[in-house]
């Protein structure tokens, strides 16, 4: 770590380098300088990550582009270059390691405590969107393909289903009745893909509240971190993630699904921000693709975390035995809870849109 660290132009030399945040992913640090000066050191997930050059390359790209639109250094991600003027580095083990500067008087939250959190967190990833809206999105990589195309993500439930490596497919026939009876409408994002009326953008594609920066004093939206999935995408993917870990009232591996329902005010918070960014630079089929976003990001997140308990807890860390089927439950009553005030929602959308 600390030789990884040496390779980076950094302000003095590291002081203190110590565990930093709560990423289930890459391995992420705090290190501070001799002279003070504060960054964020990581190791990149390979696992995870296959194509570690063209996941730093869209990373570039991106805060390079972002930087060009705000001057402001607090205001988006600045990676530090090696001491050969490379993105990122690899040590002798064959870890990659990289490093950001460390956004000063800045907060992160795990949850939204009120509306007005959620509402900001809409304002940042809807400048995000708003930002790279004239940014060719064709011409970055796709880093893990198939990454929300939730067709897919069928198929892999299912392969993970018919090889019931662990034993475990008895125990959630229920989840699995649920999944299998919505796969038609599953693939309605991909079809209107094809059909020409989706528009490809550049999307962050991993839009929980806590890959938001707020300022610490002002709660006022700084950045957007955590930039690995960066890749083409649809607009209604970014806003669905959002509305899946934010606008549930419980947290994600909540075991009480009494507990677990849509807060449609939070909905609403966010789509205030969200749209009063971005609204302006979307269609009008994607401002009404944005309610089918926030379902099919649920269902698939849900199946993700089936296909991972089927599969022996592979990708997702987990604290616990079942931890993975707890995730799903959870995002499959969200999804039963969207069903249920879908006119609701979009009803909401509808009167905050520009159409």
């Amino acid at each position: 770590m600390l030789e990884a660290a040496h390779r980076f132009w950094l302000q003095g030399k590291p002081e203190s380098i110590k565990p930093y945040g709560e990423g289930h992913i890459n391995q992420t640090f705090l290190m501070i300088t001799d002279v003070g000066v504060w960054y964020i050191l990581q190791k990149i997930n390979a696992r995870v990550f296959l194509d570690i050059p063209a996941l730093m390359q869209n990373i570039d790209r991106v805060t390079r582009h972002l930087a060009r639109e705000n001057s402001d250094p607090r205001r988006v991600l600045t990676l530090v270059p090696t001491t050969d003027g490379q993105d990122y580095c690899v040590d002798p083990a064959g870890e990659s390691w990289r490093v950001y500067v460390f956004v000063r008087d800045s907060l992160c939250l795990q949850a939204p405590e009120d509306t007005t959190d959620f509402f900001r967190s809409g304002q940042a990833f809807g400048r995000f969107q708003r930002q790279l809206a004239d940014f060719p999105a064709g011409s970055l990589h796709e880093t893990i393909r198939n990454f929300h195309n939730t067709p897919e993500r069928f198929r892999q439930l299912e392969a993970a289903a018919r090889y019931d490596t662990k034993g475990r497919l008895a125990r959630v026939k229920e989840e699995m009745d649920f999944a299998l009876a919505r796969v038609e409408r599953a693939g309605r994002l991909q079809r209107l893909v094809k059909e020409g009326r989706l528009v490809t953008r550049v999307t962050h594609n991993d839009t929980k509240l806590n890959n938001v920066l707020l300022d610490a004093l002002t709660r006022e939206p700084l950045c957007v971190i955590d930039l690995d999935t960066v890749m083409p995408g649809l607009a209604a993917h970014d806003f669905g993630d959002s509305i899946r870990f934010g606008a549930s009232t419980a947290a994600e591996d909540e075991t009480d699904l009494d507990r677990v329902s849509l807060s449609i005010p939070m909905f609403k918070a966010y789509a205030q921000g969200f749209l009063a960014e971005c609204g302006d630079s979307l269609t009008q089929d994607e401002l009404r693709s944005l309610s089918e976003g926030a379902w099919a990001m649920t269902l698939e997140c849900g199946m993700r975390f089936l296909t991972d308990y089927l599969s022996g807890d592979s990708y997702y860390r987990v604290h616990r035995e079942h931890h993975n089927l707890d995730r799903c439950r959870t995002q499959f009553k969200l999804v039963r809870e969207m069903e249920e005030k879908w006119d609701r929602m979009e009803g909401i959308i509808e009167k905050l849109s520009p159409l």
